[in-house]
Protein backbone atom coordinates (compact mmCIF):
# COMPACT_ATOMS: atom_id res chain seq x y z
CA UNK A 1 0.00 0.00 0.00
CA UNK A 2 1.21 3.51 -0.75
CA UNK A 3 3.06 5.04 2.19
CA UNK A 4 1.19 7.81 3.95
CA UNK A 5 2.65 11.26 3.56
CA UNK A 6 0.49 12.91 6.21
CA UNK A 7 2.22 13.91 9.39
CA UNK A 8 -0.56 15.64 11.33
CA UNK A 9 -2.77 12.68 12.29
CA UNK A 10 -4.26 11.17 15.41
CA UNK A 11 -3.80 7.46 16.04
CA UNK A 12 -6.57 5.40 17.67
CA UNK A 13 -5.67 1.86 18.75
CA UNK A 14 -7.63 -0.74 16.80
CA UNK A 15 -9.14 1.82 14.41
CA UNK A 16 -8.13 3.41 11.16
CA UNK A 17 -5.89 6.46 11.24
CA UNK A 18 -7.92 9.62 11.66
CA UNK A 19 -6.91 13.00 10.32
CA UNK A 20 -6.85 15.91 12.69
CA UNK A 21 -9.55 18.57 12.17
CA UNK A 22 -6.88 20.98 10.94
CA UNK A 23 -5.63 18.52 8.32
CA UNK A 24 -9.15 17.69 7.20
CA UNK A 25 -9.79 21.41 6.76
CA UNK A 26 -6.72 21.72 4.53
CA UNK A 27 -7.90 18.84 2.35
CA UNK A 28 -11.43 20.23 2.07
CA UNK A 29 -10.08 23.60 0.96
CA UNK A 30 -8.06 21.86 -1.77
CA UNK A 31 -11.12 19.92 -2.97
CA UNK A 32 -13.33 23.00 -3.26
CA UNK A 33 -10.61 24.95 -5.06
CA UNK A 34 -10.14 22.13 -7.56
CA UNK A 35 -13.89 21.88 -8.11
CA UNK A 36 -13.89 25.53 -9.14
CA UNK A 37 -10.93 24.99 -11.43
CA UNK A 38 -11.77 21.72 -13.19
CA UNK A 39 -15.33 20.72 -12.22
CA UNK A 40 -16.59 17.54 -10.62
CA UNK A 41 -16.08 15.10 -13.47
CA UNK A 42 -12.41 16.02 -13.96
CA UNK A 43 -11.62 16.01 -10.24
CA UNK A 44 -9.35 13.08 -9.35
CA UNK A 45 -7.94 11.67 -6.15
CA UNK A 46 -4.47 11.97 -7.64
CA UNK A 47 -4.91 15.71 -8.17
CA UNK A 48 -6.27 16.24 -4.66
CA UNK A 49 -3.52 14.15 -3.11
CA UNK A 50 -0.81 15.92 -5.08
CA UNK A 51 -1.96 19.40 -4.15
CA UNK A 52 -2.71 18.49 -0.53
CA UNK A 53 0.57 16.53 -0.19
CA UNK A 54 -1.03 13.30 0.96
CA UNK A 55 -1.61 9.83 -0.47
CA UNK A 56 -4.63 8.65 -2.42
CA UNK A 57 -4.84 5.71 0.01
CA UNK A 58 -5.46 8.21 2.81
CA UNK A 59 -8.32 9.81 0.89
CA UNK A 60 -10.07 6.51 0.23
CA UNK A 61 -9.65 5.31 3.81
CA UNK A 62 -11.33 8.45 5.09
CA UNK A 63 -14.05 9.02 2.47
CA UNK A 64 -14.36 5.82 0.37
CA UNK A 65 -15.37 7.61 -2.86
CA UNK A 66 -15.21 10.95 -4.65
CA UNK A 67 -18.82 11.90 -3.94
CA UNK A 68 -18.30 11.39 -0.21
CA UNK A 69 -15.16 13.51 -0.21
CA UNK A 70 -16.80 16.31 -2.20
CA UNK A 71 -19.94 16.28 -0.03
CA UNK A 72 -17.82 16.53 3.13
CA UNK A 73 -15.78 19.37 1.63
CA UNK A 74 -18.90 21.34 0.71
CA UNK A 75 -20.34 21.00 4.19
CA UNK A 76 -17.07 22.16 5.73
CA UNK A 77 -16.02 24.90 3.32
CA UNK A 78 -19.20 26.54 2.03
CA UNK A 79 -20.77 28.99 4.49
CA UNK A 80 -24.52 29.31 4.40
CA UNK A 81 -25.92 32.63 3.14
CA UNK A 82 -26.36 34.56 6.35
CA UNK A 83 -26.91 38.06 7.65
CA UNK A 84 -24.46 39.48 5.11
CA UNK A 85 -27.03 38.82 2.37
CA UNK A 86 -30.04 40.05 4.33
CA UNK A 87 -30.94 43.71 4.72
CA UNK A 88 -34.17 45.21 6.02
CA UNK A 89 -34.58 48.20 3.73
CA UNK A 90 -38.22 48.80 4.66
CA UNK A 91 -39.72 47.44 1.44
CA UNK A 92 -39.90 44.07 -0.25
CA UNK A 93 -38.48 45.50 -3.47
CA UNK A 94 -35.54 47.03 -1.62
CA UNK A 95 -34.87 43.83 0.33
CA UNK A 96 -34.85 41.67 -2.81
CA UNK A 97 -32.68 44.13 -4.73
CA UNK A 98 -30.18 44.26 -1.90
CA UNK A 99 -30.16 40.48 -1.53
CA UNK A 100 -29.29 39.83 -5.19
CA UNK A 101 -26.72 42.65 -5.24
CA UNK A 102 -24.96 41.30 -2.17
CA UNK A 103 -25.13 37.72 -3.44
CA UNK A 104 -23.41 38.73 -6.68
CA UNK A 105 -20.74 40.73 -4.84
CA UNK A 106 -19.85 38.43 -1.95
CA UNK A 107 -20.09 35.03 -3.66
CA UNK A 108 -19.41 35.38 -7.40
CA UNK A 109 -17.80 31.95 -7.69
CA UNK A 110 -20.56 30.00 -5.94
CA UNK A 111 -22.71 29.95 -9.08
CA UNK A 112 -19.85 28.33 -10.98
CA UNK A 113 -19.42 25.78 -8.22
CA UNK A 114 -23.13 24.94 -8.22
CA UNK A 115 -23.14 24.57 -11.99
CA UNK A 116 -20.11 22.27 -11.83
CA UNK A 117 -21.83 19.98 -9.33
CA UNK A 118 -25.46 20.08 -10.47
CA UNK A 119 -25.23 17.32 -13.09
CA UNK A 120 -23.25 14.97 -10.86
CA UNK A 121 -25.71 15.51 -8.00
CA UNK A 122 -28.50 14.05 -10.13
CA UNK A 123 -26.72 10.70 -10.01
CA UNK A 124 -25.43 10.67 -6.45
CA UNK A 125 -27.73 10.88 -3.43
CA UNK A 126 -25.08 12.01 -0.94
CA UNK A 127 -23.83 14.77 -3.20
CA UNK A 128 -27.42 15.80 -3.89
CA UNK A 129 -28.09 16.14 -0.15
CA UNK A 130 -24.94 18.19 0.32
CA UNK A 131 -25.93 20.51 -2.53
CA UNK A 132 -29.37 21.06 -1.05
CA UNK A 133 -28.01 21.58 2.47
CA UNK A 134 -25.31 24.03 1.43
CA UNK A 135 -26.99 25.97 -1.38
CA UNK A 136 -30.75 25.44 -1.77
CA UNK A 137 -31.88 25.29 1.85
CA UNK A 138 -30.06 28.47 2.99
CA UNK A 139 -31.47 30.44 0.03
CA UNK A 140 -34.97 29.25 0.89
CA UNK A 141 -34.53 30.26 4.54
CA UNK A 142 -33.15 33.67 3.57
CA UNK A 143 -36.08 34.37 1.27
CA UNK A 144 -38.51 33.20 3.96
CA UNK A 145 -37.18 35.88 6.28
CA UNK A 146 -37.51 38.55 3.60
CA UNK A 147 -41.03 37.49 2.66
CA UNK A 148 -42.12 37.22 6.30
CA UNK A 149 -41.18 40.87 6.72
CA UNK A 150 -43.16 41.78 3.60
CA UNK A 151 -46.22 39.98 4.97
CA UNK A 152 -45.86 41.79 8.31
CA UNK A 153 -45.71 45.15 6.45
CA UNK A 154 -48.82 44.27 4.49
CA UNK A 155 -47.01 44.33 1.14
CA UNK A 156 -48.01 40.81 0.13
CA UNK A 157 -50.53 38.24 1.24
CA UNK A 158 -49.39 35.45 3.53
CA UNK A 159 -50.85 32.88 1.14
CA UNK A 160 -49.58 34.32 -2.14
CA UNK A 161 -49.05 31.28 -4.41
CA UNK A 162 -45.72 32.52 -5.81
CA UNK A 163 -44.01 32.42 -2.42
CA UNK A 164 -43.18 28.73 -2.47
CA UNK A 165 -41.41 29.07 -5.83
CA UNK A 166 -39.21 32.12 -5.14
CA UNK A 167 -36.04 30.32 -4.09
CA UNK A 168 -36.42 27.83 -6.95
CA UNK A 169 -36.66 30.45 -9.66
CA UNK A 170 -33.88 32.66 -8.28
CA UNK A 171 -31.43 29.76 -8.14
CA UNK A 172 -32.59 28.40 -11.50
CA UNK A 173 -32.32 31.67 -13.41
CA UNK A 174 -28.87 32.40 -12.01
CA UNK A 175 -27.63 29.00 -13.18
CA UNK A 176 -29.32 28.84 -16.57
CA UNK A 177 -28.67 32.34 -17.92
CA UNK A 178 -25.07 31.56 -19.03
CA UNK A 179 -26.43 28.58 -20.98
CA UNK A 180 -29.32 30.42 -22.64
CA UNK A 181 -27.82 33.88 -23.17
CA UNK A 182 -24.07 33.36 -22.97
CA UNK A 183 -23.81 35.92 -20.16
CA UNK A 184 -23.63 35.56 -16.37
CA UNK A 185 -26.57 36.44 -14.15
CA UNK A 186 -24.98 39.72 -13.08
CA UNK A 187 -26.35 42.38 -10.76
CA UNK A 188 -28.21 44.31 -13.46
CA UNK A 189 -29.88 41.18 -14.83
CA UNK A 190 -30.97 39.91 -11.39
CA UNK A 191 -32.40 43.30 -10.37
CA UNK A 192 -34.43 43.42 -13.59
CA UNK A 193 -35.57 39.84 -12.98
CA UNK A 194 -36.80 40.79 -9.52
CA UNK A 195 -38.80 43.73 -10.90
CA UNK A 196 -40.19 42.01 -14.00
CA UNK A 197 -40.94 38.55 -12.67
CA UNK A 198 -40.65 38.07 -8.93
CA UNK A 199 -42.45 41.14 -7.59
CA UNK A 200 -45.45 40.92 -9.97
CA UNK A 201 -45.85 37.23 -9.13
CA UNK A 202 -45.70 37.86 -5.40
CA UNK A 203 -48.28 40.66 -5.67
CA UNK A 204 -50.88 38.32 -7.12
CA UNK A 205 -53.42 37.14 -4.53
CA UNK A 206 -54.33 33.52 -4.02
CA UNK A 207 -57.11 32.36 -6.36
CA UNK A 208 -60.60 32.18 -4.93
CA UNK A 209 -61.68 28.73 -3.86
CA UNK A 210 -64.70 27.34 -5.69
Amino acid sequence: MEKLLLTNVTERPGKRTRLSPEREGELYAVVVQLLREVGYEALTAQEVAGRAKCSTATLWRQWQDKAGLVAAALRHEQPHPGPELDADTGTLRGDLHEMVRRAIRVAPSEHELMAALAHAALRDRELDRAMRDQFAKPVHELLDRILDRAVARGEISADTPARRFCSNVIVAVSLIRPVLDGHPADEEFMVRFVDAVLLPALARPAPLQR
